[in-house]
């Protein structure tokens, strides 16, 4: 196999992971954690948590699993409490309703902070902790559990290196220097070895688990149960299982279940998002394992792609694009070609780009419902060959495209993303 197509599984693994809960309060969740086990989870003094503007709006209104509660607090609280330092996004699997309630305390006891401070990246948390009159200090950036400096006691005992093969690619940087495109994507999930990809299989059993969980269980707005039991209105059709069951893993993220999901360059909607419409295509479909996995390689990378022209956290919701690269793998499952993936990712795009991020919360899942509606519809017009062109942000190239919208965000949107946290603060 080819460096290159090696470097697409790096990134692939390197950013598609299983995450228990919303990964920003994760991430304070884990900073907690690993400051706990460097003062051997020694009785806690003092736990301070300062975060980037951005990670404090996607944690004010998401519910942290296993606890029943929302935001940071808690997060930190039970991460310091009962984290496990070394499951990275998994941080709180394993914590148990005792553990809750010594959080809980922690927190009555206003032994928790929690500040917001200015950051140069969009992902940043730093925890410092005092315990047995040491104080421990992590400093997470670039990567929901990308450490890059450790200090005890004042002093830096970890550094992470500018140029360090640890630099994470949960970065906007991911793809930087790498030979990829939209077609190189595609090329090679069509023709890598099965046996290279067959670990994104546990994409489809995570996620197709947590969309069961939010159809069976009352989770937030509920809206893929509200789009079940509405006999007036909806149906049984391919089109509306596809809708209902990933807005119902949606409302099972966002409200706390204890199941985790496969996520995306950080994001478990976005996972979901690029996940669930893609297994129920290829069940219509027929496909086996391999044709779903290939699929589902070409929905994530294409995805991760998609979004490494802009900043992982911003004022844009990243499930538009995330979909479009969906509605590309839904294509492939269909029969279409190459060129139709392509007008399914203009169509999705041309449709939903402006949909902003206003925190992680239950509403999350009617906007995963949203941008997935586009990427069914997308694709029913793609495979008549009907795609948007030369109109607004959309070109009539796809790689043009991709990086107007990229702009869009990154140049357009920042005053945008200032007001949503400014009034989400008020």
């Amino acid at each position: 196999m080819s460096e290159q197509w090696n470097k697409y599984i790096e990134i692939i693994k390197s950013v598609v992971k299983p995450a228990l809960g919303c990964t920003e309060p994760i991430s304070a969740a884990y900073a907690a954690a690993v400051a706990s086990a460097r003062l051997d989870n020694q009785p806690l003094e003092s736990l301070e948590i300062s975060v980037s503007d951005n990670l404090y709006k996607n944690s004010m209104g998401v519910f942290v699993p296993r606890t029943g509660k929302i935001g940071l607090h808690i997060a930190a609280a039970c991460g310091y409490v009962a984290g496990d330092a070394h499951a990275d996004l998994q941080v709180l699997a394993n914590i148990t309703p005792k553990d809750v309630d010594k959080a809980q305390h922690l927190i009555d006891q206003e032994l928790i902070t929690v500040n917001r401070v200015e950051a140069d990246d969009f992902i940043f948390c730093r925890a410092v902790a005092t315990a047995a009159g040491n104080t421990s200090e992590i400093i997470i950036s670039g990567g929901h559990t990308r450490i890059v400096e450790e200090r005890m006691n004042g002093e830096v005992t970890f550094a992470m290196q500018v140029d360090s093969e640890a630099s994470c690619a949960g970065t906007a940087s991911i793809c930087e220097g790498v030979d990829i495109s939209m077609k190189q994507i595609y090329d090679f999930a069509v023709n890598v070895p099965f046996s290279d990809i067959s670990f994104m299989l546990e994409a489809k059993n995570l996620n197709m688990a947590l969309s069961q969980e939010g159809m069976v269980n009352q989770y937030g707005l509920q809206v893929g149960r509200s789009m079940d039991s509405d006999e007036l209105m909806c149906g049984t059709s391919l089109t509306e299982n596809i809708v209902k069951y990933t807005s119902a893993a949606s409302d099972a993220r966002m409200g706390g279940a204890s199941l985790p999901a496969m996520s995306n360059y950080g994001s478990g909607n976005q996972g979901i998002a690029a996940t669930v419409p893609v297994v129920f295509m290829a069940e219509h479909k027929n496909a086996d394992d391999e044709k779903t996995c290939r699929a589902l390689v070409m929905s994530h990378l294409g995805a991760i792609y998609m979004k490494s022209f802009y900043p992982p956290l911003s004022a844009f919701c990243g499930n538009t694009v995330t979909s479009s690269a969906t509605a590309m793998a839904m294509v492939y499952l269909a029969g279409g070609t190459y060129e139709q993936c392509c007008y399914a990712i203009q169509n999705v795009l041309s449709d939903t780009s402006g949909m902003v991020c206003d925190g992680a919360k239950a509403t999350c899942a009617m906007k995963v419902g949203s941008s997935t509606t586009a990427a069914v519809k997308s694709v029913m017009m793609a495979m008549r060959n009907h795609a948007a062109a030369n109109q607004g942000v959309i070109s009539d190239n796809i790689e043009t495209t991709i990086r107007n919208v990229g702009r869009m965000i990154s140049l357009g949107m920042n005053i945008t993303d200032n007001q949503i946290i400014e009034i989400m603060s008020a």
